[in-house]
């Protein structure tokens, strides 16, 4: 473990650098409210605040409160003020992104309460969760390092909907309650679905999800609502795993490289699948929205291709820059398909042959290559299919499915379509990498 510290523990010149800033910053805020005459106040919290921030990967939370019948236009005016080149990000309520010395900040209004069972946001939770670790962690921030470097290193790192993974403070409210690395990853190898961790015994309602930890300072909310079974599991085979046998690369893995050509095409013939790619430019909005239309959009065309007789062996979705300029990047979704290519014709079962009204409206309905005839007593006819390429079904039919507000606009105004060896078309290192990743596919499993 101390191979791993000493990698992933933030240097004095790293600490000193972030708590200067920090610092500063928190000054420049009450002078600036004071100039303004402003009620507003500024309060570092997240991972900086309490010690448990990963080197290298330093970035900087500070909360903007105005009292609780205040305006949250005020703290929102103050940021504007404090950083006049800025990103405006939208969650519940718009925030500031900015950068200072080097270092992402975000600056987030919200509400300054006595309680947090009166939270009028869910930012305005995050300063109670602040207070609470802070009071309860201090000699365990190592072992907050290690679980957080152990689950980036598995994949499952990232309360985020792209990831559907572990926050950062829900892996310090793991080792609260289990009080080590070690000892979360043993708990965790015994985790089954519907598990329910509650530190302060205070929970008041079900929570219908693959691991529920009661947020212990709102009895009614769910630290883990985020955790997708996929990634639970993904962490709780690792976790068996580095118990069976500890490995630096759990926590620093190999990535993949981006495949060549040669590669590709040779994963392509291996296989002996279709690749499918749907590619069009990105809609304007946060990955928290984007993601889940992309994976919408990933299970309408998936089932749109059943429907036609085909069959999606795997599928998978992705955001990345696009060389050539698009502003906002590009939107892809990959399908690997083990059916892809149909016969002319195809049988089209009826009605049993004794339900004569039923029947004959099935005969009338249907011009048949062959038939009618029956089979196990029920009418059957052979008929032509429109598709008998998955490509050109989806080609067809792709700008009249409900794909997701956002994406659905951008389809309709252009997308492309590559299909097998047309993949070699797109060189660019973010394709060529999830390419890698999606054949190479393994997690550890023990």
């Amino acid at each position: 473990m101390n191979r791993v510290l000493e990698r992933i523990r933030p240097t004095p010149e790293e600490r000193a650098r972030l708590e200067g800033t920090a610092r500063d910053l928190l000054i420049r805020i009450e002078e600036s409210a004071k100039a303004e005459n402003l009620d507003c106040q500024g309060i570092l919290a997240g991972s900086a605040a309490r010690g448990t921030w990963l080197s290298g990967d330093c970035d900087l939370d500070i909360f903007l409160s105005v009292p609780e019948d205040g305006d949250l236009g005020d703290a929102l005016f103050l940021a504007r003020r404090l950083f006049p080149k800025h990103e405006e990000r939208y969650a519940e309520h718009a925030y500031v992104q900015a950068v200072a010395d080097g270092i992402e900040v975000d600056l987030v209004p919200c509400f300054r309460l006595e309680d947090a069972r009166r939270i009028r946001s869910a930012v305005d939770r995050t300063p109670f969760h602040s207070i609470y670790v802070s009071r309860r962690i201090a000699g365990l921030e190592d072992q907050v390092l290690l679980l957080k470097q152990f689950m980036k290193g598995v994949g499952v790192y990232g309360s985020e909907l792209k990831t559907g993974g572990f926050s950062g403070y829900l892996a310090e409210l793991l080792i609260l309650r289990y009080g080590s690395f070690r000892g979360v990853l043993e708990a965790a190898s015994n985790w089954r679905p519907g598990e329910v961790i509650d530190l302060e015994c205070h929970s008041r309602r079900d929570h219908d999800s693959p691991l529920a930890m009661i947020d212990p300072v709102d009895p009614g909310r769910n630290v883990a609502a985020a955790l997708t079974l996929d990634r639970m599991f993904k962490f709780v085979a690792a976790s068996r795993c580095f118990l069976e046998a500890p490995a630096l690369d759990l926590f620093f893995p190999h990535r993949a490289e981006p495949l060549s050509d040669g590669d590709l095409l040779r994963h392509i013939h291996d296989r002996g699948t279709y690749m499918i790619l749907i590619e069009f430019p990105a809609p304007a909005v946060v990955e928290d929205v984007l993601f889940p239309q992309l994976r919408k959009a990933e299970e309408a065309i998936s089932a749109l291709l059943a429907r036609g007789g085909f069959s999606v062996m795997r599928s998978a979705v992705a955001w990345h820059r696009d060389p050539a300029g698009s502003p906002h990047g590009l939107g892809r979704i990959l399908l690997e398909l083990d059916i892809w290519e149909l016969p002319f014709i195809r049988k089209h079962m009826g009605p049993p042959v004794w339900e004569e009204e039923h029947l004959n409206r099935f005969l009338a309905s249907h011009k048949p290559i062959s038939g009618p005839y029956i089979e196990g007593g029920r009418a059957v006819v052979e008929i032509p299919r429109r598709y008998t390429r998955a490509r050109d079904l989806i080609d067809m039919e792709i700008s009249g499915l409900a794909l997701g507000k956002h994406i659905s606009a951008e389809v309709r105004a252009g997308h492309v379509i590559y299909g097998g060896s047309e993949l070699l078309q797109i060189g660019d290192s973010e394709f060529r990498a999830l390419l890698a990743e999606f054949f190479l596919a393994r997690d550890r499993i023990c």
